[in-house]
């Protein structure tokens, strides 16, 4: 399928489009360790407000390089030359041409000498002049992929708003690296499709077709030793002094950061291990060429601008996140977790200041009017932190473009702080080194006058085998310095334990882990409701597992000897169902037992205990169960919640032939013989109120060792 169209300066687009393989993508992430190029991808799916698109391209026959205020274009193939002097052409009237050749082109932007308003600092020169000049020779709307590639670094913002550096800059340091692909594969995650869209460029009397695609190979950095770690409380200092700055009013907030180091030889292996342990909606691998790589599983938007209609104010998003607490062990604990930051004043403060700020910068750039809150505190799950998310929008006024909206934000209040400058002047003075590419943003500039960055957090920046990554947390006055050096922590840990391979579980060891492994259990099944998903629970252990109803499990334990009987929750009373016989037969053979709620009413019956009934039936409520002593609530702590379903219990004062291990108000709520090898609980270990932190696996866990144990001593 082809397509032929015209842009607004004059070059020729052809494009022509053949379906390709998703699994190409992965091919092609290999290629980045060697080769210049990039992939984008998102791996979590939030409804209107994350990307549906992964982008991959390599070897770009063009770059555009910042450092400082001087942009080079630099071309890597005889395609690149092709565009070279379209490019020059426009670039000259925006700033002074440093060197001019036939494969690059430098220019510097001097910046503005004249006075200004502040609603037009977004058009001030800076080497976003350079880019916006670019785009408009390619403007037009007839391509959505078609565009710059790139990364954008921290120090950039200094052209936009300039503080007092205090740290010396490394005149090769890139501020600005951006691709301009002749060939993309493009995925549609919602259809699920996949397009390779290959491109030739008409320039006046030349064209690219014909001519090879390849480049050629980027050279790899010189290897680097890895720096040593800054000794552990330097964060939390730091926090203690943006504390001073807070009380006098200088500072609402501040996003102070701190650099941890790893190795990384093979970029390509870190992404995909990556983007598969913390899927993200900003995840990227970028060989920047010189030996430089970018890989990140960023969770925050930038800056998102639609693309340009005629007559019709464009619309630009974004997504500020603040507010973060780890995750939970499982859906439970998630929800506790949730429960607390939705809670915390801290953390709504946190997101409150940084919305209010991210308001304040599109008011610069927008329709009077337009700009809207959409969600507010909206919680995002990522493999080990949950986070509170705002998402806002505005419509950009007519005469701005995508540039207006990306300048107005930089860099977000959610990496600087506010007020933003004072809060950059604090990170330069207290942060050990320069941000470079932290902080800053990667992403895409389309020539149909739209953006999508992401936020260059949770990245590594990779250099001569060391990965860089940068972490930080934003303060408030009522921040705890031992608390916010420790999130910055676990911020960087899905990065640094991707960084290496898991290594591989041998069967001996999963074997080890299982302490059923072996073990014949019999689940005798007194028409309960939750039988099999506890049965589940010795199966995940190892033990063999068969569930009989009452009547057939009494036959059969005539003639056979499991390992474990276990006596099952269900309705009514022990008489209901011959307990008392059952129990005599399970005494007569000597047969461990472990009965759960009715069944261990059946227990306490054989031994005399009378049973009582409570005034409020407890029907799938949790309870907070206290600990008192046994075996087989090791490791449970003296507390913690499980799910109950009884209306019939024992007072612990009343239990015969039975220790009470575990107890709620006054009823009895784990007993124990390990003589005779009987255990029992009135809760549901099966429950998901007790699944929280594992729990009802840790009891099966210990009951299943317990009863071997008892087995040998015997």
């Amino acid at each position: 399928m082809d397509h032929q169209y015209e842009t607004a300066g004059g070059i020729t687009v052809h494009r022509h489009a053949t379906p390709a393989d998703g699994a190409t993508l992965a091919e092609l992430a290999v290629e980045l360790d060697e080769r210049r190029g990039a992939i984008l991808s998102s791996g979590v799916e939030y409804p209107g407000r994350y990307t549906r698109w992964h982008v991959g391209y390599v070897d770009p026959p063009l770059e555009l390089v910042a450092r400082g205020r001087s942009v080079e274009v630099r071309t890597h193939s005889a395609r690149g030359r092709v565009l070279l002097p379209a490019l020059a052409e426009v670039l000259r009237p925006v700033g002074e041409v440093v060197s001019e050749c036939e494969k690059t082109f430098t220019l510097y932007i001097p910046p503005g000498t004249e006075a200004f308003e502040e609603e037009d600092r977004s058009r001030q020169p800076t080497v976003f002049s350079a880019l916006r000049a670019v785009v408009d020779a390619f403007a037009s709307p007839s391509d959505e992929h078609l565009g710059l590639y790139g990364a954008f670094g921290y120090d950039l913002a200094f052209q936009f708003d300039p503080v007092r550096l205090r740290h010396a800059r490394d005149a090769e340091h890139r501020d600005l690296v951006l691709h301009l692909p002749d060939e993309l594969l493009v995925w549609d995650r919602r259809r699920e499709t996949c397009m390779r869209y290959t491109y030739d460029f008409t320039v006046g009397d030349r064209s690219t077709v014909g001519l090879p695609r390849g480049t050629e190979p980027s050279p790899p950095a010189p290897r680097r030793a890895v720096p040593e770690r800054q000794p552990r409380g330097t964060y939390a200092q730091v926090v203690r002094d943006a504390k001073e700055y807070f009380r006098r009013g200088d500072l609402f907030e501040v996003v102070p950061g701190h650099k941890l180091y790893g190795t990384c030889d093979r970029p390509a292996a870190f992404y995909e291990r990556l983007r598969t342990q913390n899927p993200a909606p900003y995840e990227f691998l970028f060989n920047l060429g010189a030996g430089e790589f970018l890989v990140g599983a960023s969770p925050e938007m930038y800056v998102r601008v639609a693309p340009s209609v005629p007559g019709v104010p464009q619309r630009i998003e974004t997504c500020p996140i603040s507010g973060t607490i780890k995750r939970g062990t499982d859906a439970l604990e998630d929800a506790e977790q949730i429960r607390t930051l939705l809670n915390s004043t801290k953390d709504e403060s946190e997101l409150t200041m940084c919305t209010d700020v991210d308001r304040n910068d599109k008011a610069r750039v927008c329709v009077p009017g337009s700009v809207r809150i959409l969600a507010r505190r909206q919680i995002e799950l990522y493999s080990r932190l949950i986070h509170t998310v705002d998402h806002l929008e505005g419509r950009l006024r007519p005469g701005l473009d995508a540039f207006d909206a990306f300048l107005t934000h930089m860099w977000a209040v959610t990496v600087t702080g506010a007020p933003k400058l004072w809060a950059m002047q604090f990170i330069e003075e207290h942060e050990a080194l320069p941000r470079r590419w932290y902080g800053g943003a990667v992403g895409f500039v389309g020539f149909d006058g739209s953006m999508n960055t992401g936020l260059t957090l949770r990245t590594a920046h990779i250099e001569g085998g060391v990965a860089t990554i940068h972490v930080g947390s934003t303060l408030l006055f009522d921040s705890d310095p031992e608390a916010e050096e420790a999130e910055t922590e676990l911020k960087a840990s899905a990065l640094l334990g991707a960084l290496t391979p898991p290594a591989p579980v041998s069967a001996h060891a999963l074997l080890r882990e299982q302490p059923g492994a072996g073990m014949d259990v019999l689940v005798v099944d007194l028409e309960d409701s939750f039988v099999h998903t506890l049965g589940d629970y010795f199966r995940q252990q190892g033990a063999r597992v068969r569930t009989l109803r009452h009547g057939r499990a009494l036959e059969a334990l005539r003639s056979s000897s499991p390992d474990l009987v276990v006596l099952s929750p269900g309705p009514g009373q022990p008489s209901d169902f011959d307990c008392a016989g059952l129990m005599a037969l399970l005494d007569e053979r000597g047969l461990p037992t472990f009965g759960v709620c009715l069944g261990m009413q059946a227990m306490l019956e054989a031994r005399g205990t009378s049973l009582s009934q409570l005034e409020t039936p407890a029907h799938g409520k949790p309870g907070r169960i206290r600990v008192l002593g046994g075996s087989l609530l090791d490791g449970l702590g003296e507390e913690f919640t499980a799910g109950r379903y009884h209306s019939l219990h024992a007072r612990p004062a009343e239990v015969k032939g039975y220790e009470v291990t575990a107890v709620l108000d006054q009823v009895a709520m784990a007993i124990e013989d390990p003589v005779r090898r009987q255990w029992g609980v009135q809760f549901h270990p099966e429950s998901i109120l007790t699944a929280s932190g594992g729990t009802g696996h840790r009891l099966i866990a210990n009951l299943l060792t317990q009863c071997s144990l008892a087995a040998v001593d015997r």
